[in-house]
């Protein structure tokens, strides 16, 4: 079975951040970390919800989209994973930065949250996404191709 570096990472060491999760051939899956494991609360599921449905509108406008395999939660609820296919580690970035600042400056009607679109529409909160939005833009803001590596355990006895 193949292992891969977030199943591996010491997540006592984790720190807010984009990361590498693993590449496979054509696809890179990008840990997108917005609380450190363990140490913070998790985020809320209605923030959680919410910035799903307005990032993946986001991502959905841009030239592109078809690159774009997957956006979604990761399961500790500290954060979410994107799925990219041939797209540089500099664009992902950048992507990443501009959907979450659209995120912060979204108004408006969340998007595909009626019930015909959406199997838990009660369960949004945009002023709790646009402030998880608004705090990670903080960390990521300087965020560069050389910082995507998960940080390494200190081996020092």
């Amino acid at each position: 079975m193949k292992t891969i570096p977030s199943a591996q990472i010491d997540h006592n060491i984790l720190k807010k951040g984009i990361y590498i999760s693993r590449i496979d051939d054509d696809i890179t899956t990008y840990d997108i970390r917005m609380r450190e494991p363990n140490r913070e609360q998790v985020m809320t599921n209605s923030a959680i919800h919410t910035t799903e449905h307005i990032f993946k509108t986001y991502l959905r406008g841009t030239e592109y989209a078809d690159s774009i395999i997957y956006f979604g939660p990761n399961a500790s609820r500290t954060g979410f994973n994107l799925l990219a296919r041939r797209l540089s580690d500099s664009y992902c970035i950048q992507l990443i930065r501009d959907a979450f600042q659209y995120i912060a400056d979204f108004w408006g009607r969340i998007p595909n949250a009626s019930p015909s679109e959406c199997g838990n529409c009660l369960e949004h909160n945009l002023p709790q996404a646009k402030e998880e939005a608004k705090k990670f833009l903080e960390v990521i803001r300087d965020w560069k191709k050389e910082d995507l590596a998960y940080p390494a355990a200190n081996t020092e006895a």
